[in-house]
């Protein structure tokens, strides 16, 4: 479950007008924090991120499911949104939670290293078009311009 200051932040950047994506930065920074300080691991950086988005959608944040990808990664996204959207959060049983975090506990805590973060977006920017990538630089320095 996340804690307030995530949540608190996303609705900030949704007062802002900020993507949903970057609302959901907010989950997966958490997320990351808590693999540093030790609280649990994760298999690699991509399984870190997946669980912040999945919180985010979680917590109402509109982030849609992923166009590509595996057909259970989007149910489950679907899933997810859902939850989000019709509030009253029920806790899950405190059986599955502890067997997560168990899970979890085995995985280990390099996924969220500098290196690896950075090997990781090197290669999802590397599977984007270079179009695509000078658009989103674009935007950046639009909305950058915007701000100050």
């Amino acid at each position: 479950m996340p804690e307030e200051e995530p949540i608190e932040r996303a609705r900030e950047d949704e007062r802002e007008g900020k993507a949903p994506s970057t609302q959901a930065g907010e989950f997966v920074r958490e997320e990351m924090e808590h693999i540093r300080e030790g609280e649990h691991g994760a298999r690699s950086p991509e399984q870190a991120i997946a669980i912040g988005l999945s919180k985010a959608r979680r917590a109402g944040v509109k982030l849609p499911p992923p166009k590509r990808g595996k057909a259970r990664t989007k149910q489950q996204a679907k899933r997810d949104l859902a939850k989000g959207r019709t509030g009253g959060r029920k806790k899950s049983s405190r059986t599955r939670a502890r067997a997560t975090k168990r899970a979890l506990k085995h995985e280990p805590r390099r996924s969220a290293s500098k290196k690896a973060l950075s090997r990781q977006a090197k290669r999802a920017a590397a599977r984007r078009s270079p179009r695509s990538r000078s658009d989103a630089a674009k935007k950046a320095a639009r909305t950058r311009k915007r701000r100050h």
